[in-house]
């Protein structure tokens, strides 16, 4: 019986049956089963909303139409293909444990999974770049961070965060079967990247971050000296700092335990259990839902873009040049 986790799973897995050692989904889901796809769903629903409220508003609202945005519309599409893309799958694995098609499953999960990820952490990363030009090095801020610098930025952070993804394919490491191996595959695969795509990436930002702190506060001493105007830009960078480095403070949040989890399993002797694995993953995917709320709260011009568009004013006027207060 040590042997034979897919029994185990089995005997306490909520959504299926077993006869002779035939899995299928039951005819009589229990109420935990139910209550499971409905809460995972919801997560999904509103995740593909909140990120499709942020993109929206950026490309339609041309008050948004600037390089910090542009930044943050690519952090939100991928937060949308993780709703889309990743979380039926994350979905499909936690419910009925992988038990389906587990080779091309896993496989695919497992790419998609590293793909977006690493696409959000580079994507933050640009972001902090962003900011520091703009609170450090305010008079070159608008000559070296121009959007065809941007897109540069977003196009190589999308196309590492690809390779990466693609490379765990090709290098074969999600092989096997589904309910011996595809967690444990998984997990080489993820140890493997999470270095490039995770430890190195964060220690850069929160780097930069604490000079843009350092600076910041500098500004705070000597703002007397400065003319109004110049205090209000820089009370707006100082804003635009805070929402975003909140932005990176959340997603620590919500991805740090998981790679923690990740980069001590090998040395431990006990195997971490599935629904430890499977909790940290959700809470990891859960990010990609928080951020268009964070930006609703700090930013007045994003509430008051997603009123429009809920309300459906876009749709009867042409108000892309709207001012948004």
């Amino acid at each position: 019986m040590g042997n034979d986790p897919i029994h185990l799973s089995s005997a306490i897995h909520p959504c299926y049956e077993s006869n002779n050692a035939s899995y299928f989904f039951t005819s009589n889901p229990s109420i935990i089963c139910v209550l499971l796809y409905m809460f995972l769903g919801s997560l999904s629903v509103v995740t593909i909303c909140g990120n499709l409220l942020v993109i929206i508003s950026i490309i339609y609202f041309k008050q948004l139409h600037n390089p910090t945005n542009y930044l943050i519309l690519s952090l939100a599409v991928a937060d949308l293909l993780v709703g889309v893309l990743v979380f039926p799958f994350s979905m499909v694995f936690t419910v009925t444990s992988c038990w389906y098609y587990e080779g091309l499953f896993c496989k695919v999960r497992g790419s998609f999974d590293v793909t977006l990820s690493t696409s959000s952490i580079l994507n933050l990363c640009c972001i902090s770049i962003d900011r520091y030009y703009a609170v450090c090095q305010p008079l070159s801020y608008r000559s070296k961070m121009n959007s065809r610098v941007v897109i540069v930025m977003i196009l190589v952070s999308w196309g590492v965060a690809a390779l990466i993804g693609i490379g765990i394919i090709v290098a074969g490491f999600n092989q096997g079967k589904c309910e011996d191996s595809c967690l444990i595959d998984a997990l080489i695969s993820t140890t493997l990247a999470c270095i490039f795509s995770f430890y190195i990436p964060v220690i850069i930002m929160l780097s930069i971050y604490l000079k843009i702190f350092l600076v910041a506060q500098k500004q705070v001493n000597s703002i007397q000296n400065t003319i109004k105007s110049g205090e209000c830009v820089s009370k707006m960078e100082r804003k635009a700092t805070k929402t975003l480095a909140t932005v990176m403070g959340v997603f620590l949040l919500c991805w740090t335990p998981y790679f923690l989890c990740i980069i001590f399993q090998p040395l431990t002797y006990d195997v971490t259990p599935i629904a430890v694995i499977e909790t940290l993953n959700w809470l990891t995917l859960s990010n990609s839902m928080l951020n268009p709320f964070i930006y609703a709260f700090f930013y007045s011009w994003f509430r008051s873009a997603f009123r429009m568009i809920i309300s459906g004013k876009i749709f009867q006027n042409d108000i892309t040049n709207s001012r948004l207060l």
